[in-house]
């Protein structure tokens, strides 16, 4: 009997992307679905990016692009960080990707033996887990829940180092909670870190231009870090762009030539035409990040005010970011005749099964007490769905 690798049996699917999918089969089958499941900006990618796509076109960028990618769109990116971080990275320290998705695994991949553990504060981003597992390492998973905003403290982050800590992976703004780490906070965990030799932090950056906090604050930023850190971002949310996989790392070189000689062989450089798109993203007019940043607030506020009408529903404002992540405990237990609420997931799926909207439960994000909900959509839609939920959970007793 054929069996699939050891390897790709210690993974799990991806949570969100399965309810994605059930919600699209029901759709398919003539049911109106609310999808709240996905994290992508429901903007169209600005009308300035996709003339520079063209243009690549009709300048015949359709060769292979080298494998880090283009000198020019490293330099744009270059002085993005100079620019909006105050962070110096030259272009042999930086590489960029098919999304930010492949610059997380890259790094992963590059750094982590058999063995090596890897501290992931929970609620997280469903891959983290998975691609450490994927590495052959430990994810550690520290419980930052509800109460603490969803952020992870510096004693907590001692507590869960040991001799085989190797990488620690930070997502500010977060998904799934939309929590931000304030420069505090991260000067607190930088703190730790450089307390351990042989120690890195994984600054996934990528919801950086969705904040509603003011600055963003990179770890980057701080004294001896520049070392330890890879930032990883692109342009995927701030410039609507997730079609176009365009992500990078800014890292260390040795770092950046390590994911380089990994990426060569498993995919080369990203597509050109898309890398020609990001380069004017980079470089051009930037008010289109300010003017969907200013709609995400707008519908944060939306959702939160509606989220807290709901009874049994714990609600905190995320500060960045295109989620919402309330507890949803108090319904555990309950039923409406049918079907009894064990979990979060089950939450999920009596909300899509029953009030028709979309979203994906707490426990594929490491936090059972939760669900998640992206509020990248129309204001028509949020105000739709909220009513839906608040009527389908009137029904469970």
């Amino acid at each position: 009997m054929a069996q699939l690798s050891n390897r790709l049996n210690r993974l799990a699917p991806s949570a969100t992307l399965a309810m994605s999918q059930k919600s699209s089969e029901m759709k398919a089958q003539g049911i109106d679905v609310i999808n709240l499941s996905v994290g992508e900006p429901d903007f169209n990618t600005p009308d300035h990016i996709k003339a520079a796509a063209k243009k690549a076109i009709d300048e015949n960028y359709s060769k292979y692009s080298p494998v880090p990618g283009y000198p020019d769109l490293r330099k744009a990116i270059s002085a993005k960080l100079k620019k909006e971080n105050e962070l110096d990275y030259g272009i042999n320290e930086i590489l960029v990707s098919n999304g930010a998705k492949q610059s997380v695994c890259n790094t992963i991949l590059a750094l982590i033996n058999d063995g090596d553990e890897v501290i992931i504060p929970a609620p997280y981003w469903v891959s983290y887990p998975q691609m450490v597992k994927l590495a052959g390492g430990t994810p550690v998973i520290v419980n930052a829940g509800f109460e603490q905003d969803f952020k992870m403290t510096p004693a907590q982050l001692e507590e869960a180092i040991t001799p085989k800590t190797k990488l620690v992976i930070l997502c500010s703004p977060s998904n799934p909670t939309g929590s931000v780490y304030s420069k505090l906070e991260l000067e607190g965990l930088a703190n730790i870190i450089k307390q351990h030799d042989n120690l890195f932090v994984l600054a996934d950056e990528i919801y950086e231009h969705i904040n509603y906090v003011g600055k963003h604050e990179s770890i980057a930023q701080f004294p001896g870090m520049k070392e330890r850190a890879i930032v990883v971002n692109g342009v995927s949310k701030a410039y609507a762009m997730t079609g176009w996989r365009i992500g990078y790392i800014a890292a260390p070189e040795w770092i950046v030539k390590g994911c380089n000689k990994l990426q060569g062989q498993y995919t080369s450089g990203p597509c050109s035409v898309s890398q020609k798109a990001a380069e004017a993203a980079y470089t051009l007019d930037q008010g289109c990040v300010e003017e969907m940043r200013h709609a995400f607030e707008r519908r944060r506020d939306l959702i939160v005010k509606l989220a807290k009408e709901i009874p049994g529903l714990e609600v905190n404002m995320p500060q960045g970011a295109f989620y919402l992540f309330p507890k949803c405990s108090k319904y555990f237990g309950k039923s409406d005749g049918n079907r009894v609420i064990k979990n979060s997931t089950d939450f999920a799926l009596f909300l899509l099964e029953v009030g028709h909207v979309a979203t994906v439960g707490g426990d594929a994000f490491g936090d059972p007490e939760c669900f998640r909900m992206s509020y990248a959509t129309s204001d028509e839609n949020i105000v739709e769905a909220m009513k839906r939920i608040k009527e389908a959970v009137s029904r469970l007793k």
